[in-house]
């Protein structure tokens, strides 16, 4: 289920979808228990529905309008900053191995 089309859906027509999202659920439920449900994400799906609806729903309550935000064009990552991190991760790795090193020839001496 789709924000947008539970969006467009009045007070009354959330109230039964609730409902019907429920009653759908408590199924499901009784399913599970009785070991007759395969596929127990379609309960978690429900969940996520449920409080989809009741947001919407007190979203309009509250007259909140949500609006669609704006695609921002994204930023390109500068060629500077991208070979300054992976200098770091070279030498990052390089102190790893000198490190791997040193503990070696300690347990070596031992």
């Amino acid at each position: 289920m789709k924000a947008s089309e539970i969006r467009e859906l009045s007070r009354a027509e959330l109230e039964t979808k609730i409902s019907e999202v429920k009653k759908n659920m408590f199924n499901l439920k009784f399913q599970k228990a009785s070991g007759q449900l395969d596929n127990l994400m379609k309960i978690k799906n429900l969940k996520k529905d449920v409080a989809l609806i009741e947001t919407v729903a007190r979203e309009q309550e509250l007259g909140i309008n949500t609006v669609k935000a704006s695609a921002k064009p994204v930023k390109p990552v500068k060629a500077k900053k991208v070979k300054e991190v992976k200098e770091k991760v070279k030498k990052d790795v390089a102190k790893t191995e000198t490190v791997k090193k040193t503990v070696k020839k300690a347990k070596s001496k031992e």
